[in-house]
């Protein structure tokens, strides 16, 4: 751009430059750091602030009082042409401005969302997106899609007219559409009633709306997995005692559904999804029909659903066979018997394997790779935590390459030793791997101000099973976390470190399990004063000393049972610490001193015959702390609720999946869970532990987008299927 005092004619210049050499233009202030900078160039170079202060100092002396006039008229100049070029800007959804999206959305009747999953997350993209929707307007496939972008979750679209068993028009026969199902195809059974059942039903008169009906010319079905699969790599099966034979792939050794990878269908969908694209429970019967594909299956295979590897090696497809392996330890039916032509017997729906038994040689290194059913990122996974990390120092690793034997207390002691002698303040270990490691137990003493974190990789979920327990002390200002890993082991911070000084230490747990186990707590705290700061994490029992303090947000509290005690003092019936809850369940009785916030919480909680409890929530103190925005059990000793549901004849209340650690549906609210529950948390979402999905938001999304592109005349209804 040419400035606008070049413009000039010359004489106005050369008059305006003799200005500049007749007069000082700069202030006696101006002039003295001029001079400095001068003579500080001599030295050294200068900075980039200074540079800058320096040059503007130097073209201020050398411009004239026309010039600096000019070059004010041509800042508004610049301003008016960029407003102009902004206006031109504006008219196109892809380069307006913020405010405009609205504006635009409204003259094409879109309607604004929440916006939880990221597919719609983006305001500016919805609206774009909004245009070649319509163009598809009416079709299961776009349909398909909005549920899936709008919620996040595997979706597929059903019109089920072409399912209903009726008289064929002779000018448009459906050859496919069996009145009678194919009872010899074991397809028909297993889709049954699902989103993927393809044989012929009779009409259902009642409302696919109001979740009653689906059947009927009119009605489309939109059938959600709000489950997702989560993947273990290389993970060591867990024998079976007194079965050498026998293994479970779960690190904790329970029996555990196995779930396929689904395929992605791509950014557009243009084919309606399948079994193998949705997360999805992995079948017996479809896992066998699929190994008999060999190279060309999709679930079986590195990168797939499942691999199984003996010695290091990946087992061929033909060497598994797929069996029911049911029954009580160390009796399971089908187990492959001697000089059997297959390696390994798995069964997907327990999560077993049976090798077959060979008295040569003893059963070889099992791993395997697979996927499982969760709800959430919560409790530590291979998904990505990276952005949770507390220690940004290069970690130390384990197993350590150096040498592989080194038990993990050495690598722990090492690392407080090492960060010693550097004077460094913070130092990480970190598990490279989702192996499974025995252990005695582990001890922890940190130095005052120093922070010490055991962590699990990112994409890694290792699991730690030991005998004994965590013990963590420190000085004052010390904090010991952990990230990311499964524990089979309860963390004990006693009152003294080892030399006999107070343990004032603080401990953050962040995406961590701490297996619930009914017979001991999973955290005791007895140090007055300590801290402990939880996240996104699942744990049993807490035993916390009167004036520590808890602070628990997106977490799990399973005490196993209502009537267990979840939460209390080192003696299990006195009132723990103060205690904060921030969309959390927890299963359990609750005894503190102050409730200083409990929010969008679920407390599933009940007396026992002869309990010394006074209230299934009891705090001390109630005339501070709130609770609001809750699910209560009955008479709780708690500050004044507000907007809480409390438990009570015919009173809404939670209804779980299942109450069972390890399940796929893990303490998730089922969708019959009354609104009042379901949709009661401050924000509109669910209450517990699950809050942070804000499912209920997401099915709001698909409500207002389905109002959009439903045909006249038919009427779409939302289906759960798992």
């Amino acid at each position: 751009m040419t400035r606008l005092f070049d413009l000039l004619p010359a004489f106005y210049r050369v008059k305006d430059a003799r200005i500049v050499q007749s007069q000082v233009l700069l202030t006696p202030a101006e002039q003295a750091i001029l001079r400095d900078y001068q003579v500080l160039l001599t030295v050294r170079p200068l900075t980039p602030g200074e540079q800058q202060q320096f040059d503007e100092l130097r073209a201020k002396a050398a411009r004239g009082p026309l010039e600096s006039l000019l070059m004010l008229v041509e800042e508004q100049l610049e301003v008016l042409a960029a407003n102009l070029d902004q206006l031109y800007d504006d008219q196109f959804i892809e380069t307006c401005a913020p405010w405009v999206i609205p504006y635009i959305g409204d003259l094409i009747g879109y309607q604004p969302v929440n916006g939880i999953a990221p597919a719609v997350s983006s305001p500016r993209a919805e609206v774009a997106h909004t245009i070649s929707f319509r163009r598809r307007k009416g079709t299961a496939l776009v349909m398909e899609q909005l549920a899936r972008d709008a919620t996040g979750w595997g979706a597929h679209a059903v019109e089920f007219f072409q399912v209903l068993a009726t008289t064929q028009y002779m000018n448009h026969l459906r050859p496919h559409n069996h009145y009678a199902p194919d009872v010899r195809r074991w397809k028909t059974g297993l889709y049954m009633d699902g989103g993927f059942d393809k044989t012929a039903h009779t009409v259902d008169a009642r409302r696919i709306a109001s979740g009653r009906g689906c059947y009927n010319v009119q009605n489309v079905g939109i059938f959600l997995w709000s489950l997702s699969s989560y993947s273990l790599t290389q993970s060591p099966a867990t024998p079976v005692a007194g079965s050498p034979h026998c293994f479970r792939l779960s690190p904790l050794g329970l029996d555990m559904p196995l779930f396929n990878n689904p395929v992605s269908q791509g950014t557009d969908i243009f084919a309606p999804a399948g079994p193998a694209n949705v997360p999805a429970p992995l079948r017996r019967c479809v896992l066998c029909d699929d190994l008999q594909n060999g190279a060309g299956a999709v679930y079986y295979g590195e990168g797939n659903s499942l691999a199984l590897y003996a010695g290091g090696q990946l087992l061929n497809a033909y060497q598994i066979q797929v069996c029911n392996l049911s029954g009580a330890d160390g009796n399971w039916i089908n187990v492959p018997p001697a000089g059997s032509p297959y390696t390994a017997a798995i069964d997907p729906e327990l999560g077993r394997i049976a090798l077959a038994p060979d008295s040569a040689s003893p059963p070889p290194d099992l791993k395997a790779s697979f996927f499982y059913g969760f709800n959430a990122d919560l409790g530590g996974g291979e998904y990505s935590r990276q952005a949770t990390f507390i220690v940004p120092n290069k970690p130390l690793p384990f197993p350590d390459p150096a040498n592989a034997a080194r038990a993990l207390q050495d690598v722990l002691h090492d690392a407080v030793s090492q960060a010693q002698a550097a004077k460094s303040g913070a130092v990480a270990v970190e598990i490279t791997n989702s192996g499974a490691y025995t252990a005695t137990s582990l001890s922890v003493d940190l130095p005052a101000g120093f922070t010490l974190e055991l962590r699990a990789a990112d994409g890694a979920r290792p699991t730690l099973t030991m005998t004994g327990e965590i013990a963590v002390t420190g000085g004052a200002s010390s904090t010991f976390a952990l990230n990311g890993v499964v524990v089979r082991a309860a963390v004990h911070a006693p009152v003294a470190r080892p030399d006999g000084t107070p343990n004032q230490l603080s401990l953050a747990l962040t995406h961590c399990t701490l297996v619930p186990n009914a017979a001991n707590a999973s955290v005791v705290l007895e140090p007055s004063g300590l801290q402990l700061d939880v996240s996104k994490s699942i744990l049993g029992g807490l035993r916390v000393a009167v004036l520590a303090t808890a602070n628990l947000a997106d977490s799990i509290v399973d005490a196993t049972s209502r009537t267990a005690v979840a939460y209390s003092a080192l003696d299990h019936s006195g009132a723990g610490g103060p205690l904060t809850l921030t969309g959390c369940t927890v299963v359990g009785k609750i005894h503190a001193t102050l409730l200083n916030l409990v929010s969008n919480s679920i407390v599933w909680a009940a007396l026992g015959a002869g309990d010394t409890f006074q209230a299934p929530l009891w705090s001390d103190r109630r005339q501070a702390g709130c609770v609001r925005f809750s699910y209560l059990p009955p008479l709780p000793l708690t500050p004044l609720p507000f907007e809480c549901v409390e438990q009570g004849p015919r009173a809404p209340q939670p209804v779980f999946f299942s109450l069972r650690y390890g399940d796929p549906g893990y303490l998730k609210l089922l969708t019959a869970t009354a609104d009042a529950v379901r949709r009661g948390a401050d924000d509109g979402s669910e209450m517990g532990a699950f809050h942070f999905v804000m499912a209920p938001l997401r099915e709001t999304d698909l409500r207002v987008r389905l109002q959009e592109y439903t045909p006249v005349g038919l009427e779409a209804g939302i289906i759960y299927q798992n």
